[in-house]
């Protein structure tokens, strides 16, 4: 077991890594170049087979154990990134891995884990009960306990990350790196800043549950009363003990991001990168407009792209919602033949595209009067939308936007 983060220790780890690692060569973003004003490259670590980079720090840290320690077979929590990763290097291995993880985790994650072999116990609402169980379970059957985040051999594996980084981008300028419990954080920012003390590193967490901000403003670690968020990959209430040093000296500065903006990022990663990435992977992409540079070399890690398909749904609805792509109007019109080809007609006429109609004759006791159409629509974006509103307002309607349900 290693005592420090060492040079030596990351080079030995990033050749180590590559035995179970798909290359994933940066991706130069013109669209988040052109709107944060810098030269934005992404690091795709969703495109490894386990789909996130946790399988570095995962299959590193079990080459590192002893045949005794690894014949006890393995136990972890996990949100289920690193589950999968303990799970491939068990299976590797050939030894028995058990991995809990919070009963809400994502479907894909916890039938991947079991695919490859691993005892799944769903347990807790969050990650910190479920790591409380995984460690009850270790000492009460004897098992080899891999952290997920807060063991220095664990954070040596992730920190291949910067490794492949700087040497396919040596002039990089700042590296953004997402933050749950600190692991990948730790490796990333200490290897960036023994190759080159230049380098920023910019730590990102969720908004709802940015427990390393706390701690790092605290001059201790602090335990959150709760981590609610969309990017449950990194819902951690307390963060690592261990790798706390090692981000106090290296993380330059620690962005929050709100969900809602992780939501318009997903439709942008999707329309035009064509990758799926789960709300963790997304952070570093949703900070780039709150970075204070411009003209720098800037690269995004995406952590990982596990996402059940009924949230990346919600994720897409909720998207083309935010971005006025799709919304719903109400207008009052008399209960007459032909009125709804009129409003059909004007909407036609600016373009829009009908979604969904719901006609609703008792909004009114007299429905001869007026009756209810809420109409769901397709626009272009914002302007338009509001251009297909105010052309029902010139025709006489008082067009009212409500709650769009898909």
């Amino acid at each position: 077991m290693i005592s420090e983060l060492t040079l030596e220790k990351f080079e030995e780890a990033a050749e180590i890594v590559k035995k179970v690692t798909l290359p994933t060569n940066l991706i130069y973003s013109e669209i988040f170049s052109n709107q944060c004003g810098n030269k934005v490259y992404l690091k795709p670590e969703n495109l490894q087979a386990t789909g996130a980079y946790k399988v570095r720090g995962a299959y590193y840290k079990t080459s590192q154990l002893t045949d005794e320690e690894r014949a006890k077979g393995l136990i972890t929590a996990s949100a289920g990134n690193h589950a999968q990763g303990v799970a491939n290097a068990a299976k590797l291995y050939g030894v028995k891995a058990t991995i809990v993880m919070p009963v809400g985790t994502p479907l894909i994650k916890v039938n991947r884990t079991r695919q490859y072999g691993a005892d799944v116990v769903l347990y807790g609402d969050v990650y910190d009960d479920a790591c409380a169980k995984a460690m009850e379970l270790a000492e009460e059957h004897g098992y080899t306990f891999v952290h997920p985040f807060d063991d220095l051999e664990v954070a040596t594996g992730q920190g291949s990350v910067a490794m492949e980084i700087i040497k396919e981008l040596p002039t990089v300028d700042y590296i953004l790196v997402p933050i749950g419990g600190g692991g990948l954080a730790a490796g990333v920012s200490t290897l960036a800043k023994l190759i080159n003390p230049n380098i920023r590193v910019i730590g990102v967490e969720p908004e709802n549950a940015a427990c390393m901000k706390a701690s790092l403003e605290a001059g201790h670690i602090v335990t959150l009363p709760s981590a609610n968020t969309i990017a449950d990959g990194t819902a951690v209430k307390t963060p690592g003990t261990k790798i706390f040093p090692y981000i106090e000296k290296n993380i330059d500065e620690i962005i929050t991001v709100a969900d809602d903006e992780l939501i318009g990022v997903f439709l942008d990663m999707v329309e035009n990168h064509k990758l799926v990435c789960e709300g963790s992977g997304l952070l570093t992409v949703a900070a780039l407009k709150h970075l204070n540079c411009r003209d720098k070399k800037v690269v995004s890690i995406i952590s990982g792209g596990n996402m059940d398909i009924i949230t990346m749904s919600s994720i897409l609805q909720h998207g083309l919602i935010q971005r006025g792509r799709i919304f719903t109007v109400s207008v009052l019109l008399p209960d007459k033949p032909g009125q709804l080809e009129r409003v059909a007609g004007i909407i036609a006429g600016e373009k829009g595209n009908v979604v969904k109609l719901e006609h609703n004759q008792f909004v009114s006791i007299n429905r001869n009067t007026e009756v209810e159409l809420r109409i769901t629509l397709e626009a272009f974006g914002e302007e338009h939308k509001m251009e297909i509103v105010e052309k029902l307002r010139e025709t006489g309607y008082q067009p009212r936007l409500v709650r769009t349900n898909l």
